[in-house]
């Protein structure tokens, strides 16, 4: 297939120069065509003629009138081949039979941009798309830097688990040609792009750090995971994106996960499992704890000599001093008023 390359029409900003030369026509063929009424035969009737010719046509050369706004740009053909581009503000003029071209100029995404509805249009939605479908769309495209926010999606993770995520990727157009005739709606296709280097992505990560994963691919079990890898999941996110719309002439900026949770219908299970694995933690760190604890004070008692302990009484304060670290309730002191042994 043959990439089209942009052209960009620079020499074209007289637009007002036209207008101005267009409208002095138009006075000019009044008063020509009240003096050729008042003149003889054949002078007369020539430029009441002329000056009929340029009243029913001349209003042709309004049609190659354009005007854009900072960030905009118009994809020009000429009876269906590729003219120019139009970039930048000003006041063009071009040939009046070329016609602006922008398939995607209806398709509405939920980006910024395209979040308002002009007052009295009908809305159609078409998935995550809206069509606008009373007042005729405009044609020029937006250079400017987008926001697509594509609707969450349900994927299994690389251990099955079902996971529930949405990203919001940062784009804009920085090729019109390619934009406009290499893809059929660049926004459609960038849409459903994300959709799969989302899905693509999220298969090779566990939600949370799981052992004898390799989420790179390098053969070497890592700690990758959707919940501590954000960064790296988005930035590769964002690099596979971007390989898969070069050829529509959109850059991607940025991608960032947006949402991020296990599916409702696992999701109590996991906070179960998730609760249990703190707790399991918590009990090791204090029984650790107890242990140097219960360490610490049979060596002081030894080393000053406070207390001779057989192994049975070393026995018996070990298993005491456990009991009152490692409770989860105060310990009831019981006092003994009779001798040690």
């Amino acid at each position: 297939m043959k990439e089209m390359q942009e052209k960009i029409l620079t020499k074209r900003k007289n637009g007002m120069a036209v207008l101005v030369l267009t409208v002095l026509l138009y006075i000019a063929s009044v008063s020509a065509f009240v003096i050729g009424t008042s003149m003889e035969e054949p002078t007369g009737s020539i430029l009441c003629i002329a000056a009929a010719v340029w009243f029913s046509l001349g209003w042709i050369v309004f049609l190659g009138l354009k005007v854009l706004k900072p960030q905009e740009a118009l994809v020009l053909t000429l009876f269906g081949k590729y003219v120019g581009t139009l970039r930048g503000d000003g006041f063009y003029w071009v040939n009046p039979f070329c016609t602006a071209f922008n398939p995607a100029a209806g398709t509405k995404l939920r980006q910024s941009g395209d979040v308002s509805d002009d007052d009295g249009d009908a809305v159609l939605p078409v998935n995550q798309m809206q069509v606008n479908l009373t007042t005729g769309p405009s044609k020029t495209i937006s250079l400017k830097i987008m926001t697509l926010n594509n609707n969450k999606q349900k994927i299994n993770d690389c251990l099955g688990n079902p996971i529930e995520i949405g990203i919001a990727v940062i784009w804009r157009v920085v090729d019109t040609a390619k934009a406009v005739f290499n893809v059929d709606n660049y926004k459609e296709y960038l849409s459903l792009q994300c959709d799969t280097a989302l899905r693509n992505i999220v298969r090779l990560y566990p939600y949370d750090v799981a052992e004898n994963v390799d989420t790179t691919g390098d053969g070497i079990a890592d700690e990758g995971s959707l919940r501590g890898s954000s960064e790296i999941v988005a930035q590769r996110i964002r690099d596979e994106i971007q390989e898969k719309v070069e050829n529509a002439g959109i850059e991607i900026i940025e991608a960032r996960i947006t949402y991020l949770a296990y599916a409702p219908e696992i999701a109590a299970a996991m906070l179960q499992r998730q609760q249990a694995s703190a707790v399991v933690d918590a009990r090791k760190l204090i029984v650790d704890g107890a242990v140097g604890m219960v360490e610490m004070a049979l060596e002081q008692l030894s080393e000053k000599n406070v207390v001779e302990l057989d192994d049975e009484r070393k026995a018996a304060m070990v298993s005491n001093l456990l009991v009152v670290l490692c409770g989860n309730h105060d310990a009831q002191p019981v006092v003994n008023s009779g001798s040690l042994y």
